[in-house]
């Protein structure tokens, strides 16, 4: 558990959490209508800064998307009156995209496109001295930057943390979710019988965390408990029956205290089959009597932001003693009885869900509270053992210690694995070179340890690092929309621009239904990777983990250096 200190919502409704919390609750929208918008030739709606609003925001050096993140955090800052220099506190940035804006297609990569990289940038601004971490997991980045958070203070690892999640817009996003045909030229309607799709958006919001309450006036909110969890069902469609919900739901314990839930806060995208996906996974959680709610009518969705963004207002509301209406809302169009009002409601209840789900079968939920509602939980000090190794690189493939030779063969050496020590799942040749590269190490880790396949696991997790990102995906998709006189987006190779498709991959082959996180360093950091590992295995069902280094720039630059992990302090809880 810890303990809610400061926040702050930057979005085009305004740029304090106040501003933006009386604009919702009065029903005000960021939505606008764009046409021939970034030469895109399909028009949108979404929620975009205005030039003025990105002017005033601007901070030489910095791009429109570290300027943004900067405005947000250094106001959250100071209301928390933390000191970020110490080496007690550590700054976590959830994003989708990050400055993906600044790669241009044929032209050399700049550093400040890896993700790393920019937070990087963004804390040495902002006076932090140790390493940020980026929680790059499609659009639950932001929960699982507020889970990451809170794990590594309940560990002991930082007193404080400062969690900021943002996203910014542009022709590569907008374009990728129009290949999916994801995307409403009008104004999304959340769970609503006639929505037709998703509105984009772009904001910056953020959280300061303390591991004690902090003696200071007003409420302090907790985050109590959260979970990731994973469908293992399809790169970008959620599973029917809410699997990966469901288990984050419950992951949450929230089922043991629904009487005292005011409401739900769920993703809502306004897409087919999210919405009817969120509302199984209610329902068979047993939270269908909890008010649901869903704020991307206001905001549109928010990528990496929209999970710190819908909590900070969340907690806003709930303060408030209110559960905001969905707007867009009218006729339930989802088969999961939940409950849901466009008008705004209220409650007397201090506690409320915070749940969210992305591409790769990413789902995550938060249990917050303004008084905590569940038994504290025990935080046991780390206990692990580490049975397996895999090293592969250009020049070396390495399992358990031992070196195995590769036959020569045409093309790249890592099909060149697959063909000769796997051979048995042609999916992969749909995959980003990422992708194949986290497949064929995982395999030749399972293969080595030997142990029953393909049965569905909620207790193996897929923790893996990078530095590069998607790199090789997003210039491959970059070039098919580069040409202005013909954009032909690509969606087969859009969803591999999301770097955390290696670890879903993973998880869709072996059935895993654990945690699925990818973390992206501005370095390979051994420290704050055992770090990280060491605070995922917080969570009780993670019995195991595969875990480590996964990197691919291109053929002559890759590395996945991984293991398995066995969880040995959860040897009492099975």
């Amino acid at each position: 558990m810890v303990y809610h200190i400061a926040d702050n919502v930057t979005s085009p409704l305004g740029n304090t959490t106040e501003q933006n919390y009386l604009s919702v609750k009065s029903g005000n929208s960021a939505l606008r209508y764009y046409e021939n918008h970034w030469g895109l030739p399909e028009p949108f709606t979404a929620a975009l800064f205005t030039a003025e609003q990105n002017l005033a925001m601007a901070i030489d050096d910095m791009t429109r998307f570290e300027s943004l993140v900067i405005h947000s955090a250094s106001q959250a800052i100071d209301q928390s009156g933390i000191n970020v220099s110490a080496p007690n506190v550590v700054f976590v940035l959830g994003t989708t995209k990050g400055n993906i804006e600044e790669l241009e297609d044929n032209r050399p990569v700049p550093s400040i496109y890896y993700p790393g990289d920019t937070a990087q940038r963004i804390a040495s601004k902002l006076g932090f001295t140790t390493t940020p971490v980026v929680a790059c997991n499609a659009c639950i980045s932001g929960v699982s930057a507020i889970i990451l958070a809170m794990r590594l203070l309940e560990k002991g690892a930082y007193d404080y943390a400062v969690v900021c999640g943002a996203d910014v817009q542009n022709k590569f996003t907008v374009s990728g979710f129009q290949s999916l045909k994801a995307v409403s030229q009008e104004p999304c309607r959340p769970f609503d019988l006639e929505r037709l799709g998703l509105n984009l958006g772009e904001a910056a919001a953020t959280l300061v965390l303390s591991s004690d309450r902090v003696a200071q006036q007003g409420d302090h909110w907790c985050i109590e408990s959260g979970a990731v969890r994973n469908d293992a069902f399809h790169v970008s469609s959620p599973s029917k029956n809410g699997e990966g919900a469901r288990l984050a739901l419950c992951g949450t314990r929230a089922d043991s205290v629904v009487g005292q839930l005011a409401f739900i806060n769920a993703h809502g995208t306004a897409t087919m089959f999210n919405d009817q996906m969120e509302s199984v996974a209610i329902e068979r959680a047993g939270l269908n009597d909890v008010p649901v709610n869903a704020l991307k009518g206001y905001y549109g969705h928010t990528m990496g932001a929209a999970g710190v963004l819908e909590t900070v207002i969340s907690i806003r509301a709930a303060q408030d003693n209110m559960v905001l209406g969905t707007r867009g809302f009218s006729e339930r169009g989802v088969s999961g009885k939940i409950r849901l009002s466009s008008q705004n409601q209220q409650t007397d209840k201090e506690s409320f869900v915070k749940m969210i789900s992305g591409f790769g079968g990413s789902n995550a939920a938060l249990l917050v509270s303004k008084t905590p509602v569940l038994a504290p939980d025990d935080v046991l000090p780390s206990d692990y053992t580490r049975t397996h190794h895999v090293v592969l690189t250009p020049d070396q493939l390495m399992v358990d210690g031992e070196q195995r030779e590769i036959q020569p063969a045409e093309g790249d050496r890592i099909t060149a694995i697959y063909k000769q020590m796997i051979g048995n799942y042609p999916k992969i040749y749909k995959m980003d070179m990422l992708s194949r590269l986290a497949l064929v190490a995982t395999e030749l880790l399972l293969q080595a340890e030997g142990a029953e396949r393909f049965t569905a696991s909620e207790n193996r997790a897929v923790v893996l690092f990078n530095h590069s990102s998607s790199i090789q995906a997003d210039r491959a998709y970059l070039a098919t929309i580069a040409d202005k006189e013909g954009c032909f987006p690509s969606p087969s190779i859009f969803v591999y621009t999301l770097p955390n498709m290696a670890t879903s991959e993973v998880a869709m082959r072996n059935l895993f239904h654990g945690e699925t996180s990818l973390y992206i360093l501005p370095c390979r950091d051994e420290k704050t990777m055992e770090q990280v590992m060491e605070a995922s295995m917080l969570d009780k069902s993670t019995h195991s983990m595969i875990t480590g280094w996964l990197d691919y720039e291109d053929n002559d630059h890759f590395i996945a250096d991984i293991s398995i992990i066995q969880n040995l302090s959860t040897r009492d809880y099975d």
